[in-house]
């Protein structure tokens, strides 16, 4: 199944591997993306659907350095570069819509953005920068209640801007630590407003991001990713996390979103998403199901032939083998990755993997 193609009516792939999102840090000038990038993708679009790098809907969101954005008509036209490699491979390309929140470093930051959250609270550890070193972590702006429509209106912006720029959709990133998680996440979420308080607070602002994104470029262009148990920038598991997840899964289903993209890190070393949890999950979203974490072939086989998920997400084996389609339907080994030029800028570690032969 893993390398036949994917049709339910809404999502058309040719096969059911997707590229996870994996940053790059490679958009060196004004966070705008560049023919290097093109190249990047357009050599792994041998996957069904590539889920691109996190991509900030704003100025603000831009936490990390290098990281591209998506909120003005240069990044679009940089980004069309992109969309253009991916399709002649044959692959559906999302961009994943990552705004950092409280996950930021000042000097990563452009004149006049200021970083945000749900609480002023400051997130522990630091990042690093390309002016400083490495810094902590900014003390971020509690958003206010008054302020929650702008932040909505500049997802509907970067969507639209999306479309424009050729995407076939885009993934609404709510996992990780991120500003949408660190509104669904009690440990990070301490409001008691209309934005926190309650299960049903902590999910309002996905939900209003979701319903806003959905009638602007329609439900079959927006997919989402959470990871209920995660520990990433200091968010964690909390008491009723599976009920609140569940439920909101649920809305996401009445909105109509396209796909669910389910992290479990646990083979990084984070708690185990319990199985059970995973089925309930499944039952409650009525649209395709991305499973992601640790996977290799015979376990994305295994996923998809016992009903566990509809497509199998990889991540780190995309970095060091383009052709990792190829390679994983020839049982060819794999190369193994150079961490130590993840983040850095330019070619090396990035488009000069060889393919196999």
């Amino acid at each position: 199944m893993l390398f036949e193609p994917f049709d339910n009516g809404r999502l058309h792939l040719q096969n059911r591997v997707v590229m996870a999102p994996l940053t790059r840090c490679r958009a060196v000038e004004a966070n705008t993306p560049n023919a290097l990038m093109a190249e990047y993708y357009g050599q792994r679009a041998g996957a069904g659907l590539l889920i691109t790098e996190g991509t900030s809907p704003s100025p603000d969101g831009l936490g990390y350095a290098r990281i591209p954005g998506l909120f003005n008509a240069a990044q679009r036209d940089g980004w069309r570069q992109v969309t253009t490699a991916a399709h002649a491979g044959g692959a559906k390309i999302f961009i994943q819509l990552m705004h950092c929140g409280r996950v930021s470093a000042a000097a990563n930051l452009p004149a006049g953005a200021r970083v945000v959250g749900p609480v002023a609270e400051v997130c522990p550890g630091e990042m690093y920068t390309d002016t400083a070193g490495m810094q902590p972590h900014a003390v971020p702006h509690a958003l206010t209640e008054d302020e929650i429509p702008a932040l909505v209106a500049e997802y509907v912006k970067a969507a639209q801007l999306a479309i424009e720029a050729g995407f076939d959709g885009i993934e609404l990133h709510a996992a990780n630590g991120y500003l949408l998680e660190q509104f669904l996440n009690a440990n990070v979420n301490t409001r008691t407003d209309g934005y926190g308080g309650s299960a049903a607070a902590r999910n309002r602002l996905v939900l209003e991001v979701a319903r806003a994104c959905v009638a602007a470029i329609g439900a079959d262009r927006v997919g989402i990713r959470v990871s209920p148990y995660g520990v990433f920038n200091s968010t964690g598991a909390f008491e009723g996390v599976e009920e609140q997840y569940i439920a909101l899964a649920r809305e996401l289903a009445e909105i109509g979103l396209v796909y669910l993209h389910l992290v479990d890190h646990s083979a990084m070393g984070a708690p185990e998403v319990p199985a059970s949890f995973k089925a309930a999950l499944r039952s409650a979203f009525s649209g395709a199901f991305i499973a992601s974490g640790g996977f290799a072939a015979a376990s994305a086989e295994a996923a998809l032939q016992e009903g566990r998920a509809d497509l199998v997400a990889f991540g780190r084996p995309f970095i060091s083998n383009p052709d990792l389609v190829a390679r994983m339907k020839g049982d060819l080994p794999l190369a193994e990755p150079d961490a130590n030029t993840f983040y850095t800028p330019g070619a090396a570690g990035y488009t000069d993997y060889p393919v196999a032969t």
